[in-house]
């Protein structure tokens, strides 16, 4: 069992060596073996040029599938992909009349939808990373910002009262529609009230307490960009594989006229 510890400590303690120089080692000898004995037993019968030719389009139509795999998986993990879709704070208010407030979110109590439970439940879980305060754990230092729209020490401290939202759009790419709406939220949040529990009896349901502030947080959901990353590297293989397709043509012609000259025979004077 130390051993074991001793092993997880050391392979969880990065330096320059783990992961940069390792992964970077990794990397190279992977590319020369794979790629490289490839194109060793091609050179070795077909040629240098035409071996690295072959060689060369095959990975790329290799390329092509797998990143069409990554841009077409229903979650890409382990894979290029980019930001995924969350809700990003705008703000956190006293009420929708209070100046800040974006114009798209002052009438959503009246214009908008109240939402479902399992939409409301991942709204609330964008509130209690914004309205509970982080602690850094040990030497870890807090990113930027990490606090500031912090109120509460803890998600029992405030209770999320209703859900608004409005906005939003699903653009058709077949009509040229290539841009989204923002898709706004507003959530009203109020301090519970301290109540006691008594001895044998179940906790008493969570209220807002009538004497503490009230307030609402408007939130902006961002789209991310999960699927940019998948699609930029399908478009760069696919160019490649194009091109290695056309050098391979032009060699086949050139090898064509090449044998054509060599059995031409001269006319008679």
């Amino acid at each position: 069992m130390d051993a074991l510890t001793l092993l997880a400590a050391e392979v969880t303690e990065h330096s320059l060596w783990y992961p940069t120089v390792q992964g970077i080692l990794v990397t190279i000898c992977a590319l020369a073996l794979f790629c490289g004995s490839v194109y060793m037993l091609l050179a070795t019968n077909v040629g240098a040029r035409l071996g690295f030719l072959v060689a060369f389009t095959g990975l790329m139509g290799f390329m092509v599938v797998l990143t069409l795999l990554w841009l077409t998986t229903s979650s890409p993990l382990n894979t290029l992909k980019g930001s995924i879709p969350a809700w990003e704070v705008a703000g956190v208010f006293d009420s929708l009349d209070e100046e800040g407030v974006p114009d798209a979110v002052r009438d959503i109590e009246e214009e908008g939808t109240s939402v479902d439970d399992v939409k409301a439940a991942e709204v609330k879980a964008a509130i209690d990373e914004n309205l509970v305060r982080q602690t850094p754990v040990g030497e870890e230092e807090l990113p930027e910002g990490a606090n500031e729209f912090a109120i509460f020490d803890d998600v029992t401290e405030f209770l999320v009262t209703d859900t608004y939202e409005i906005g939003g759009s699903e653009p058709n790419p077949l009509l040229l529609e290539f841009t989204h709406d923002p898709l706004w939220a507003a959530a009203r949040f109020c301090t519970v009230q301290d109540l006691d529990t008594l001895p044998g009896l179940p906790p008493p349901e969570p209220a807002c307490d009538p004497n503490a502030a009230t307030g609402v947080m408007v939130l902006e959901r961002n789209l991310g960009s999960l699927r940019f990353p998948p699609f930029i590297a399908f478009l760069s293989v696919s160019i490649l594989f194009g091109l290695g397709l056309l050098s391979l043509h032009w060699f086949e012609r050139d090898r064509q006229r090449a044998a054509r000259s060599k059995t031409l025979t001269p006319a008679p004077v």
